[in-house]
Parts: C-alpha cells; sequence; structure tokens
C-alpha cells in the first residue's frame, strides 16, 4: 500500500515540470500524505483489535490449564485430556497470535517512519515550490489558521475517517434496503 503512495511522493519530486504543474504535484503529494496517515490509523486499530484478541486468548488458555489442574486434583483423566487439548489449541493461538501482533507493530513502525519521511519530502517540496504573490498570502492565511488550532482541508485525518465512516454507514444503509426488500420477495413467492 505504501509502495504507491511513496512512488507517487517520489515521481513527484524527481518530475522536472513547470511551474503550473508544480502545484498539481504538490496536491498529489498532500492526498498521498493523507493516504499514508490513514493508512497508519488503520495499522494501529489493528495492532489494538490483535492486542484484544491475544489477551483473550491467554486468558482462555490459563482457564483450560486451571481446568486441567483442577480435574487432576480429583482424578478425573478425561476432563484432564480434554483440558490438555484446549490448551494446546490455545498455546498454539496464542503463538500465532504474539507473531501476529510482533509483525503489526514492526508494519506500523515502518509506516510511521515512511509517513515522517513523506511528511518531510511534501514540506520540502512545498518550500522550495516558487510561489506567486495570491498563493503566498492564502500559504500566510492557512499556517496563521492551523497555528490558531483549525484544519486544512484535505490534509486533516479526522475530516478522512469521518468520510470514510460515513461512506461505510450508507454502503450498510443500502445493503439492509437490499436485504429488506429480498425478504419481501421472499416472503410474496
Amino acid at each position: 500500500m505504501f509502495e504507491r503512495l511513496r512512488d507517487a511522493l517520489r515521481a513527484a519530486l524527481d518530475a522536472a515540470t513547470p511551474p503550473g504543474n508544480l502545484r498539481d504535484l504538490a496536491r498529489q503529494m498532500r492526498e498521498a500524505v493523507v493516504e499514508a496517515k490513514l493508512s497508519v490509523q488503520e495499522t494501529r486499530q489493528a495492532v489494538s483489535r490483535t492486542e484484544g484478541e491475544l489477551a483473550v486468548e491467554r486468558q482462555r488458555l490459563a482457564d483450560a490449564e486451571r481446568r486441567g489442574r483442577l480435574a487432576g486434583e480429583i482424578q478425573d483423566h478425561e476432563t484432564v485430556e480434554v483440558a490438555h487439548r484446549f490448551a494446546a489449541k490455545h498455546r498454539e493461538r496464542v503463538g500465532v497470535l504474539e507473531r501476529k501482533l510482533a509483525a503489526l507493530r514492526d508494519e506500523l513502525a515502518l509506516y510511521e517512519r515512511e509517513l515522517g519521511d513523506m511528511q518531510a519530502q511534501l514540506a520540502r517540496a512545498e518550500r522550495d515550490r516558487p510561489l506567486t504573490e495570491a498563493e503566498r498570502s492564502a500559504e500566510r492565511a492557512w499556517r496563521d489558521l492551523q497555528e490558531a488550532g483549525g484544519a486544512r482541508p484535505g490534509t486533516d485525518l479526522k475530516d478522512e475517517l469521518l468520510k470514510s465512516a460515513m461512506d461505510r454507514a450508507a454502503r450498510e444503509a443500502a445493503a439492509d434496503r437490499q436485504l429488506k426488500d429480498l425478504k419481501k420477495k421472499m416472503k410474496k413467492d
């Protein structure tokens, strides 16, 4: 995923284009940074979900081991055997989740470093790009707005996440409508 974004940034930086096209390239770079921020956020969520799954699985493993010990204390060999099978299953799942979590954390660190590089490249490209007087004035206004706590459209991660959530809600609502229509049709037939 990040390869495409990184390639877009490199293409934008490496391109020797007239000043009119530099604005388009800078816009594309900003869009790539926003997409990268979304990817970082999604990976953070995946890490969080996996941590939760791992905690649940560790608890299940502890429960199975405890049940096996208790069954062993009362000489219930059948329950001990079942508990050992479940403990082995949960132990294996814990191992898989630990490896998955380690890989996700490594991936997140990589994405965060790449995002930082992309943001630095974008900042250099925007700083080095010749601006018209109107653009300089607009940039000063945007910087003032951002310093005051405002967000520049197209660069705010919260806006992108909200847009994504709204799109998902619209798709789910459409799917619900289709399901209701299908159920009505099934009842008629």
